[in-house]
Order: structure tokens, then C-alpha cells, then sequence
């Protein structure tokens, strides 16, 4: 909690609370479903809180704004930029139904109302969003093509255009090198530890 007291000192302390609550629900939970790596239960602020909200640096989303988390698993990126953006809407979708059960019942636990969650393949979908997150569920050209025609365009839903915001780790050259208009950002820029010197966020706008 410390690191999200440090790098966001500017909650309510509702905010604050929700936060604290975060790693034993998941706790809890990973010990009947396996959602989070047993080898990052230790580091879960800074693996996974601390990274979803990395997000939330680059970009603000607006009050009204509708955000699409593909691949949620246990409910990452989603839950933590709910938790920052409670006046957003944050719709989470996995494919996997015991995944979402657990989404299901922390938002529940949270008190989160800005938060929806849905067993479905990203590419069943049948509605648009205004920004679309993700952690590293597939590669590029896989996610782009699940994605196609879900970004609502024109309207000012954030503090940049309307886009796909996708955490990644690694050397993306190849990956995104039928993606010319893709924007990297190294999250190193935001926080200082060494767990995010190989993590970045692709931004690409529509």
C-alpha cells in the first residue's frame, strides 16, 4: 500500500481503503483459483496494482468514459483503474467463467458500481468502447484483429483520443511492426522500480 500511498497521495480515502482491501481478497481467493502467480503473491501491489495503474499515468479517463478490459483474468488492469476512475465505466471480459467469478465477487466486496464483468471472447462482443486496456493477453496483431471495430471514435472520453492502451513487456519492434502509428511508453518513466525497467505501454489511437 505504501507504493500506492507514494505514487498516488492524492485519494479520497475510500480510494485508499479499496486499495488496502485488494490483496487479501485476492489472497483469499487464490487459494481456491489460481489467478495470480503464487510466485508474485508477495509483490502483488507492485505487480499488479502498481502495473495496472501504470495506465493511469499516461492517460486520464473522463467521467462517462466506457473502458473495455480483454482478458481480465482476475480482474487486471480493470479493478485498480475502476478503483482511480469512479466515475468511468469499466466493463471486464474473460473467457474463462471461474476468472470472472472472482471479478465478480471482489467488486461485490469493493462496493465498486462502475464495474461490469462478463464471461465472453473479446471478438463476440457487439458494442464499442472509448478506450480499450489490456495486460499482455496475446500478441498484437491477435489482439488488433479480437479488437477491430470496437473503439467508439469522436468522442473526448479521456485525457488522450480515444484508443487501445495495452501493457507490454520486452522488445516490440517485431511485434509491432505492422503498427506504424503505435506509440510506446517505458513505465520506468513513472515508477522506479526495477520490476518495470522492461514494461512499456502501447498506445494506439483511433
Amino acid at each position: 500500500m505504501d507504493l500506492i500511498r507514494n505514487y498516488f497521495p492524492n485519494l479520497s480515502e475510500e480510494q485508499y481503503r479499496q486499495f488496502a482491501a485488494l490483496e487479501s481478497l485476492y489472497s483469499e481467493w487464490n487459494a481456491q483459483i489460481n489467478v495470480i502467480s503464487r510466485k508474485d503473491t508477495e509483490h502483488f501491489y507492485e505487480h499488479h496494482v502498481l502495473h495496472s495503474l501504470a495506465i493511469a499515468k499516461l492517460c486520464r479517463f473522463n467521467p462517462g468514459a466506457e473502458v473495455l478490459d480483454i482478458g481480465t483474468g482476475g480482474g487486471f488492469p480493470g479493478i485498480p483503474l475502476a478503483i482511480l476512475f469512479p466515475e468511468a465505466q469499466f466493463h471486464l471480459v474473460d473467457s474463462i467463467g471461474k476468472k470472472i467469478k472472482v471479478v465478480e465477487e471482489v467488486v461485490q466486496a469493493l462496493g465498486l458500481k462502475n464495474v461490469s464483468a462478463e464471461q465472453k471472447r473479446a471478438e463476440k462482443l457487439n458494442r464499442s468502447f472509448d478506450f480499450i486496456v489490456s495486460r499482455a493477453v496475446t500478441q498484437m496483431p491477435r489482439f488488433m484483429a479480437w479488437t477491430r471495430n470496437r473503439i467508439r471514435k469522436g468522442k473526448e472520453a479521456g485525457s488522450m483520443a480515444n484508443g487501445i492502451l495495452y501493457l507490454k513487456g520486452g522488445d516490440l519492434r517485431e511485434e509491432l511492426a505492422d503498427f506504424p502509428k503505435a506509440k510506446v511508453y517505458p513505465i520506468s518513466k513513472y515508477f522506479e522500480e526495477e520490476f518495470f525497467e522492461t514494461k512499456k505501454i502501447v498506445y494506439l489511437k483511433f
